[in-house]
């Protein structure tokens, strides 16, 4: 038996045997001639035998009804677990003095499950109870549960029934679950406006959605086309608030071609005097630049599209000039850099996109050959797998997503710069190829920006460009851009509140801090402030409203720092250094919903 040490300082035998685990359950406080024993599993067991009493009928104090069933529970218990019951109970209502309670607003089912809770605090939900057992738990206060509810919910939101997550939860009050759906509405607007819950949306509440300036599309084409898709559901009825809905649509960011093809052809505009004086206003603000002073309004203002969320840094090189399989993701919310899966080959001069919550990486070097395979990492899945390859093998070439294709353009094939453009569809899981572009891009850059795919500097192998051409997938041609006020190749790009930026590179004789901006409503590039660090292979990325400069080479060595520019104070700050990469890395970022 063990001995037990007193106050008085004499050993005298104990009673309480610790060998068995007893002290991790019970506790001594001993003071002078007092002790005190805690059981500390007293009330977890009890709970149970509670519900054991309970299941026999014994000892019930109280029947709940609800649609014609009876569910026989202790008041006490209630009482001490449910805030809804404990006000009852508690401030002498009638009905603390019934046998039975009818309960009305909670179906039996949830009813059934939340007295269970009472008992056991243990819930199960799947998705033909949650949404019962939500509505039940809201109306019995129990927030923890409706919490977790919505935290289910949220697991499963998806652009078919993200609207309705969102009336449910503002029905219920819970701003959590309203919150993040209008989020994820806002991120994935061009999915929403497919569905049927977006095509039987009130006016006022279309009119709320159009009015947005963070929903996040590839082009105001997007938008408009989502205001038609409404109005032509029930045109009849619908038509007459056509004028006040496409004054909402910021139809000036919209190209010539697609007003002049598209918009002014649509037959319910053509009849209205209103609508056609805002396609005017669009083509005004196009054809004669010197009047976009006199009509600058929110409807000439890009929306933010501002993503946010992990920023993934894949492949690349390490201090030695070695290709890399690494994967590391920087949190912004913790400022911190973490592993993630590989990749299953080694990538370095590679392209990457992003769709939802799929990175894709595209081709690159793996130390001895050019590449064509491609691979696909799912944020949700937390995995990596292969996918179709590109039709051809490049290195050093531009990645961009539009909607829900990816555009691959130029690179190195090992034997010459490329001008050639493929183009791929996730949902087939298919290339096909595209018009080339007009010069051959190596170490050039791609990006998508209102609904055309800009191609910008590189080298052919004997110059490096300034140029930059776009892409019109609609008519499947590159036409020329304004060109960049200096020369680089292996430049960074990004768009960032409806603009384009381009930092960083090499112009053949220097590693380039400096950074421009363009404009595509004056259609003009201006210097913004440079880096605090020379650049090239510097990859660039839009993240919570910034810019992300990450790594690269400053002429003497590869580098893990990162940059960060407010484009509101027009200045760079040093973030958390990447702790697994150096040089040239794929970028992207894959958005929390």
């Amino acid at each position: 038996m063990e001995r037990s040490l007193h106050s008085d300082g004499l050993e005298k035998p104990s009673l309480w045997n610790t060998s068995s685990g007893e002290s991790t359950r019970n506790v001594l406080e001993m003071n002078n001639e007092n002790l005190v024993f805690q059981q500390n599993d007293l009330f977890p067991s009890a709970f149970p035998i509670m519900a054991d009493i309970r299941r026999q009928g014994k000892l019930c104090d109280v029947v709940l009804k609800v649609e014609g069933q009876f569910f026989s529970a202790h008041k006490i218990v209630l009482a001490s677990t449910i805030p809804y019951f404990q006000a009852m109970f508690m401030n002498d209502m009638i009905e603390s003095r019934n046998k039975e309670i009818e309960i009305k607003c909670i179906d039996a089912m949830a009813l059934e499950a939340l007295v269970n809770f009472a008992y056991i605090g243990k819930v199960t939900l799947d998705k033909n109870n949650v949404q019962s057992i939500m509505i039940g738990a809201s109306y019995l206060q129990l927030n923890k549960v409706r919490d977790a509810c919505a935290n289910y919910l949220l697991q499963r939101i998806h652009p078919q029934n993200a609207l309705g997550f969102r009336h449910f939860a503002d029905s219920l009050g819970c701003s959590t679950l309203a919150d993040s759906a209008e989020k994820y509405i806002e991120s994935y607007f061009h999915e929403v406006s497919q569905h049927e819950e977006y095509l039987n949306l009130s006016v006022d509440e279309i009119k709320e959605l159009l009015t947005k300036n963070d929903l996040r599309v590839d082009s105001e084409e997007q938008v408009f086309e989502a205001c038609m898709r409404w109005v032509k559901h029930d045109v009849v009825m619908r038509k007459d608030h056509l004028p006040e809905l496409l004054s909402l649509v910021r139809l000036p960011l919209l190209s010539p071609l697609y007003i002049t093809d598209r918009v002014r052809n649509e037959d319910q505009i053509r009849y209205s005097i209103q609508c056609r004086d805002l396609v005017d206003e669009a083509l005004t603000f196009h054809l004669i630049p010197e009047r976009r002073a006199l009509i600058q309004s929110f409807r000439t203002e890009p929306r933010v599209c501002d993503i946010k969320g992990h920023i993934y840094v894949v492949g690349g090189l390490n201090k030695h000039g070695d290709s890399l399989s690494t994967v590391e993701y920087y949190d912004p919310k913790k400022d911190k850099w973490n592993m993630a899966p590989p990749m299953s080959m080694m990538r370095s001069r590679l392209g990457v996109a992003v769709i939802k919550s799929k990175l894709f990486a595209f081709g690159g070097y793996n130390g001895k050959d050019r590449l064509s395979s491609v691979e696909v990492f799912d944020a949700i899945r937390n995995e990596w797998a292969t996918v179709a390859p590109m039709i051809c093998k490049r290195s050093a070439l531009g990645a961009t997503a539009l909607g829900d294709i990816i555009y691959v353009c130029g690179g190195y094939d090992g034997l010459t710069s490329l001008n050639s453009v493929e183009r791929y569809h996730p949902s087939t899981n298919s290339w096909c190829s595209l018009a080339p572009m007009n010069k051959s891009r190596s170490a050039g850059a791609v990006i998508a920006c209102q609904g055309y795919i800009y191609a910008l500097g590189g080298h052919d192998g004997l110059s490096i460009f300034d140029s930059v051409e776009r892409y019109n997938p609609t008519t499947n041609m590159w036409s020329e851009a304004p060109p960049m006020l200096t020369k680089r190749c292996r430049l960074g790009v990004a768009m960032l509140g409806g603009k384009l930026y381009a930092c960083g590179g090499y112009d053949g004789s220097s590693f380039l801090q400096t950074v421009e901006m363009f404009d595509p409503s004056t259609n003009k590039w201006v210097y913004v402030a440079p880096m605090n660090a020379q650049r090239s292979r510097v990859a660039l990325t839009a993240n919570m409203g910034k810019l992300w400069a990450v790594g690269g080479y400053d002429g003497i060595s590869n580098l893990v720092t990162v940059e960060v520019y407010d484009p509101k104070t027009d200045k760079w700050i040093y973030a958390a250094e990447m702790i697994a990469h150096e040089g040239g890395v794929g970028l992207g970022v894959i958005s929390i919903p």
